[in-house]
């Protein structure tokens, strides 16, 4: 049986990131199955603030103790901050993956797509 936290009100990308949507601005993260399969992370590398990236593109990477992972766009958008928090508290999202956890806002510059991300169901399917 799968336990994972998988809020029903964020939209998910097979690549593990999530999406919450507020107006034309959302907040990306890893997802709870993410942060447990990467274990301890310790350092995001994100240098894409002020770049408008396509969705799917890869706009850093999360660093664990185990390994190095892409993180990418679950919708096309100009990424505005990275969470400051996460600088000196990286494990945040292991701790709090939906919350405090964020790793980037962006503004939304194409919903085109967003019919491709997965509900909660569908993510959970796939885990």
């Amino acid at each position: 049986m799968n336990i994972m936290n998988t809020p029903s009100n964020l939209f998910y990308a097979a690549t593990h990131e999530w999406l919450r949507i507020e107006g034309e601005e959302g907040y990306v993260g890893i997802t709870d199955f993410a942060q447990k399969e990467l274990g301890d992370i310790v350092f995001f590398e994100i240098d894409t603030v002020g770049e408008t990236l396509e969705k799917d593109t890869p706009f850093g990477t999360v660093e664990a103790v185990k390994t190095v992972s892409d993180l990418h766009m679950p919708l096309s958008g100009e990424v505005l901050e990275v969470n400051p928090a996460l600088e000196s508290s990286p494990s945040l999202v292991n701790e709090d993956p939906y919350g405090k956890g964020w790793i980037i806002r962006i503004r939304i510059t194409d919903h085109t797509g967003k019919e491709t991300l997965l509900s909660a169901e569908q993510y959970q399917e796939l885990t």
